[in-house]
């Protein structure tokens, strides 16, 4: 269970985090999570560890450590345990959204640095976009089409996953640049990833918006990738869709 009530502690350290997290690991949990996130050898997250926490319960023990210094984080997110790593990117989250502009570019560029160890699809998800997308949201974007080219799956999907801020804010754009780039990505994950993204163009910023993209390009796209994009379509035209 998410524990009740957190204080904030007198020192806002990794290792008092650490001891707080490793408090409520599970090793059945993590046995279950280790194969969900594919760590076998030869897969995506080869050799990743999991202690077995649930994300809802990082999240609420995270809250008292939001002041912890930078350099604090970054032992966290230079773990080789993966809630950690998490608990590190969803405290550079918050801070960024609660910080000024001096403070935002701080997590900005910290992240962006550290990008290699922003390693598997969940940490990707929960940091891009209110990171990536958010500084960059009225400012040049070309750092994301330099990322839609890297060679690190993890950056690619960084790079499209982090639209999904302009989306909300009514963009499709850039969503489609990237989503364009990726169509011939050689890797499942980066499928799911784009075609979630056109999903949310079609939520956000309008169906046909996104039908348009579709007349152009859904003869092309993976099929996994199609099949997210229409996944609030109607059953018939989801076929037709998939039909091209």
């Amino acid at each position: 269970m998410p524990p009740k009530n957190t204080k904030t502690p007198a020192a806002p350290t990794a290792f008092a985090l650490r001891a707080n997290l490793r408090a409520f690991a599970s090793p059945e949990q993590a046995k279950t999570t280790m194969g969900f996130f594919k760590t076998g050898p030869g897969e995506y997250a080869e050799g990743d560890q999991f202690i077995g926490i649930k994300v809802p319960v990082i999240r609420k023990l995270i809250k008292p450590y939001v002041r912890m210094p930078i350099t604090e984080i970054q032992v966290l997110l230079h773990s080789q345990i993966h809630e950690e790593r998490l608990a590190a990117l969803l405290l550079l989250v918050a801070r960024f959204e609660t910080g000024g502009p001096k403070a935002r570019k701080e997590m900005y560029d910290f992240y962006m640095k550290e990008l290699r160890w922003v390693n598997n699809w969940d940490l990707v998800d929960a940091s891009a976009a209110p990171i990536v997308g958010a500084w960059l949201q009225g400012q040049d974007r070309g750092i994301l089409r330099k990322m839609a080219k890297s060679k690190n799956m993890w950056e690619r999907r960084i790079a499209i996953t982090a639209t999904h801020h302009f989306i909300k804010n009514g963009e499709s754009g850039e969503t489609f640049v990237l989503a364009a780039m990726l169509l011939n990505d050689e890797h499942d994950l980066i499928h799911k990833a784009s075609g979630w993204m056109l999903r949310e163009v079609g939520k956000h910023v309008g169906e046909n918006t996104l039908r348009g993209f579709l007349k152009e390009h859904a003869a092309r796209m993976p099929r996994t990738s199609l099949r997210y994009a229409i996944e609030h379509f109607p059953v018939d035209e989801k076929f037709q869709w998939l039909a091209v």
